[in-house]
């Protein structure tokens, strides 16, 4: 075979290769954009939701610690030296064991 009727051949097989990997690439560029935008539309559909309602704060336990017990010692101490008087003590007692 003469070694014009190849170079033809060449050439056409490097278009089409070349356009073929343009046609992919441009694909995939549009499934990304696709996928993108079905990311931010579902983020804005989660921030639109109803707010949740925000729960009552749990009101700490006894066994939580020293903390709760020396928040107590000092109120009753208060309460001794006639800072709170007994229903201002009974007040925040309540209120920090929750009850």
């Amino acid at each position: 075979m003469p070694l014009g009727r190849r170079r033809p051949l060449l050439r056409g097989a490097l278009v089409g290769g070349t356009a073929y990997a343009a046609g992919r690439r441009a694909a995939h560029a549009q499934q990304h954009e696709a996928d993108q935008q079905a990311a931010i539309d579902q983020l804005q559909a989660q921030q639109t939701a109803a707010p949740v309602a925000p729960t009552a704060p749990t009101a700490p336990q006894p066994s939580a610690g020293s903390a709760l017990l020396d928040e107590l010692a000092r109120l009753g101490e208060l309460r001794d030296h006639g800072v709170l008087t007994d229903a201002e003590f009974a007040a925040a007692k309540a209120r920090l064991l929750g009850t």
